[in-house]
């Protein structure tokens, strides 16, 4: 029993990590009430994800917070098309489900935005990833973020797959929804990361795999 409670076990590591993973996803919920800070709040998981759930650095809620500020501004600016964007496309999801229900001509067009629903939601992770590890204008942020998720379809699927393997799931068993925010992070980081690393330089490439990564790293310019 003395060897199931060490904090050094298996269970013990697995409770504390799914406990980190509940409080994230929560601290991520009450910063996205206003709905318009959902860009920050996404960008400042992902580096709470990144740098203390995967590399072990920090504390949760400092980690969340000082990333909050750094990324206010930036991440609020970048994130309203991609908030317009949804909107447009939750309308359209409406408006063709009906027509689909209705057995009208274009009511195959209701699959075809769902899938678009998740091409956008792929951008939005690229998006609030960049944010969280990479300095750079709004502009840049836009622009950078777009030219990733086009210039690496495979990790872009894998992306989407992981948001709709993750969407039939909460809504197979909506009981998995407090830790859904911060897991979905977790996981499509994984090709995130794969991503960024292919356009770092060996300088960030060594700060970022490092233990004493205090900031944000530079991208090249064409990525």
């Amino acid at each position: 029993m003395k060897k199931f409670l060490d904090m050094d076990s298996p269970l013990m590591r697995f409770l504390v990590r799914f406990t980190d993973i509940i409080c994230l996803s929560i601290l991520w919920f009450i910063s996205s009430i206003p709905i318009v800070t959902m860009g920050v709040a996404s960008a400042a998981m992902y580096t709470t994800v990144f740098r203390y759930i995967r590399k072990n650095e920090g504390y949760l809620w400092r980690t969340y917070r000082d990333a909050m500020k750094d990324n206010l501004r930036r991440s609020l600016l970048a994130w309203l098309p991609v908030l317009v964007l949804f909107v447009l496309l939750i309308l359209d999801i409406g408006v063709f489900r009906g027509m689909w229900v209705r057995k009208e001509a274009l009511g195959f067009l209701y699959y075809v935005v769902i899938i678009l629903f998740f091409v956008a939601a792929a951008w939005a992770a690229y998006l609030s990833a960049y944010c969280a590890k990479f300095n750079g204008s709004v502009k840049e942020v836009l622009r950078i973020s777009a030219t990733l998720m086009l210039y690496h379809p495979g990790k872009t699927l894998k992306v989407v797959l992981i948001l709709i393997a993750c969407t039939a799931l909460i809504l197979t068993i909506p009981l998995l929804l407090p830790i859904a925010p911060a897991a979905i992070c977790w996981l499509t980081s994984i090709p995130l990361e794969e991503v960024f690393r292919m356009h770092m330089t060996p300088e960030d490439l060594a700060a970022d795999t490092g233990t004493d990564n205090a900031g944000n790293s530079e991208t090249e310019e064409d990525s």
